[in-house]
């Protein structure tokens, strides 16, 4: 016979197996921008400019890591510039946060580490902004651009930057560590006087 006390327990028993399995599901449940990385970082892996190297400081978060780009031609030839790259739960719906570690005299590289890229914006312009569609692989193959062929001379984040290249037209034989030096060495004595 069946006591409402006996069909009480029995039914806290099933709720409290229910609740169980929810709250181990949710500690397995794997959210979609992981889901994205674990192939996105395969991609970029196998497709990686020759110019750059990625590193996770956790290999177990791959939302977190670091880039580090060594132009191999152009203005910037010579120096090695490490990146910062963070992905937002909101992946791929908006852009990851790219923030330059190196102090750089670039255009589009303020010396505070902020980077003007259309496509790290989420609403562009131009229409080059970041969408869905893009990945991991497009963003490190444009901040290895900037280093040969993306300075924005026309809307520059580092406008100093922008009007010493287009005053100063250095020879190729002059690299970024020797252009740099002499700039903040100019810099520095200015702000001396």
């Amino acid at each position: 016979m069946l006591t409402l006390a006996s069909k009480l327990k029995r039914e806290e028993g099933v709720r409290a197996g229910r609740t169980l399995a929810r709250s181990n599901d949710a500690s397995h449940r794997v959210s979609i921008r992981d889901r994205l990385l674990i192939k996105e970082v395969a991609e970029l892996e196998a497709n990686l400019p020759n110019t750059c190297k990625v590193t996770f400081p956790d290999e177990n978060k791959l939302c977190h890591f670091h880039l580090a780009i060594s132009p191999d031609e152009g203005y910037y030839l010579g120096g090695k510039f490490q990146f910062e790259i963070e992905v937002p739960e909101a992946y791929n719906m908006v852009p990851p946060k790219v923030k330059c570690l190196t102090r750089i005299w670039h255009p589009n590289i303020a010396e505070t580490g902020e980077i003007c890229l259309s496509l790290l914006r989420e609403h562009s312009i131009d229409g080059t902004g970041w969408a869905p569609t893009r990945t991991l692989k497009d963003v490190v193959w444009g901040l290895n651009s900037l280093f040969t062929d993306l300075l924005n001379f026309d809307d520059p984040l580092n406008i100093d930057a922008a009007e010493h290249h287009l005053r100063d037209k250095v020879e190729p034989q002059h690299t970024s560590k020797h252009v740099c030096k002499q700039v903040y060495r100019h810099s520095l004595l200015e702000t001396k006087c």
